[in-house]
């Protein structure tokens, strides 16, 4: 995300955010933010939207692709379901601005009149820095003087103590690789595995869900609010939201695609009409495609996209229009190495791979294996029988296959006594819950269970997790 050193969310609202062909998309009303715990300044979620007919929708901040001279442009398409604000978030405009705090450092009571956000994390995120607050009159002064201080300056700041609880819980956890937060709520009960779902955003619960075993992807996926699910489904990469699906019923499977927005579903709906151990069952409907008369730089500027897996960049297609799965006639590919060789300005035509034959969908999954390891590839082209690109097979997709169905779950690649304090803490303290959970089933006091002691799956949307009582 493209973003200048700081600016104030005041100069941002009524602004009109663009897509990424200069259409305007709707107007800012509000930024979303969830309140950090300990040294983590609270992190911007997403803008609300307000488009034609004034309703208001989210924009998550991972698909705003700038924000500059106070003009913001959005990357892919906005859902158009109505904005419902969750535990945990903090509208700033509707919520911060005119709240009491008191500045720390003098105990005076001031009034919060504007909000500065920065980038941060190599400007991967925004968060909130800054506050300019102002102090009450005093005397005969008509107006309070007023400054600009660091967010953790003030006290009285946060919404309420239940949504700064589940706030704290997700600000704790937040640094830690999806990986490893998936294998702690692997381990935690039923019911506290809905509140951290509940209280984490949709891409981020989707990075998870993606990591976690199918068990629990299935039973996290129906403590959710029809809405919200379809909304995490849209977030995940089309291939595992087509995997997480093919373990519903086709009941369920269907309708949570009718709620999901068509350009998302659609992708997902095709991967579903495969075996999930074939080549088109494995794939994913969205790698980097561009036309022949696209230039290096245009592709190495595709590669570089953060969001990208390292084995999903690892190849650029080829193919006529249209170049979104299923694509016109498929061309070749282009190794990320032989970009680097070539002039930004020369054309991608020019150095396609014409000699790598690509994969039919309904290639076998050792079909598969063997043709990868024989051109040394970390990602393979499907195309139909009518030359079109279906989308690519990478690595990790292939290994997910062939490794036992409990590789997930090995130990945590982040030992805990490496993360910060405040991390580490709130870790410890689920999984002494947890472990103090199953002892009470298994009836630890001689063989009866504890009163009490049942599994309360309870609503994936109730949070109240407050980092003490974890």
């Amino acid at each position: 995300m493209r973003a200048p050193s700081r600016v104030y969310v005041s100069h941002l609202a009524g602004k009109s955010v663009f897509d990424a062909d200069g259409d305007p998309v709707g107007r800012i009303r509000d930024l979303v933010i969830a309140m950090g715990a300990g040294d983590s300044a609270p992190r911007v979620l997403g803008l609300v939207l307000e488009m034609h007919g004034r309703r208001r929708v989210f924009l998550p901040i991972g698909r705003v692709k700038s924000i500059e001279n106070n003009q913001v442009v959005s990357s892919g398409l906005v859902n158009i379901r109505h904005f419902q604000q969750r535990p945990g978030e903090t509208l700033v405009l509707a919520e911060l601005l005119d709240r009491r705090v008191t500045v720390k450092a003098t105990g005076a009571p001031a009034t919060v009149r504007d909000v500065g956000i920065e980038p941060e994390r190599g400007g991967k995120e925004l968060a909130l820095t800054k506050l300019y607050v102002q102090k009450l009159a005093k005397g005969l002064r008509r107006r309070g003087e007023t400054l600009t201080v660091d967010w953790d300056a003030v006290t009285g700041l946060a919404v309420t103590p239940s949504a700064q609880g589940a706030a704290e819980l997700v600000a704790a956890l937040d640094k830690l690789h999806a990986a490893d937060l998936a294998h702690v709520m692997h381990e935690l009960s039923p019911k506290r595995r809905g509140e951290v779902a509940a209280a984490l955003d949709d891409e981020r619960l989707a990075d998870v869900l993606e990591e976690l075993p199918e068990d629990d992807q299935v039973e996290i996926l129906g403590e959710l609010e029809s809405e919200r699910a379809a909304d995490v489904l849209e977030a995940m990469d089309p291939d595992d939201a087509a995997d997480l699906l093919g373990e519903l019923s086709a009941d369920e499977a269907e309708r949570l695609l009718a709620l999901m927005e068509p350009q998302d579903a659609n992708p997902v709906r095709r991967l579903l009409s495969y075996r999930e151990d074939t080549a088109g069952g494995l794939m994913n409907s969205d790698p980097i495609i561009l036309p022949p008369n696209s230039t290096v730089a245009e592709a190495l500027a595709l590669v570089r996209d953060a969001e990208r897996t390292p084995a999903n960049a690892s190849l650029v297609f080829v193919t006529r229009a249209p170049t979104e799965t299923p694509t016109g006639r498929y061309l070749g590919a282009v190794h990320i190495q032989r970009l680097l060789r070539e002039p930004p300005m020369a054309l991608v035509s020019g150095a396609v791979d014409v000699e790598l034959e690509p994969l039919r969908p309904d290639a076998a999954l050792n079909e598969v294996t063997a043709y990868m390891a024989t051109y040394n590839l970390v990602a393979a082209p499907v195309v139909d029988a009518d030359d079109r690109l279906l989308g690519a097979v990478t690595v990790d997709d292939v290994l997910d296959h062939l490794l036992p169905d409990d590789w997930r779950m090995q130990a945590a690649r982040v030992p805990h006594d490496e993360l910060p304090p405040e991390q580490r803490e709130i870790v410890e303290l689920l999984e002494e819950q947890a472990q103090q959970e199953r002892e009470d089933e298994r009836g630890v006091d001689g063989g009866t269970p504890r009163a009490g002691s049942g599994s309360d799956t309870g609503s994936g949307r109730t949070v109240g997790v407050e980092a003490g009582e974890a």
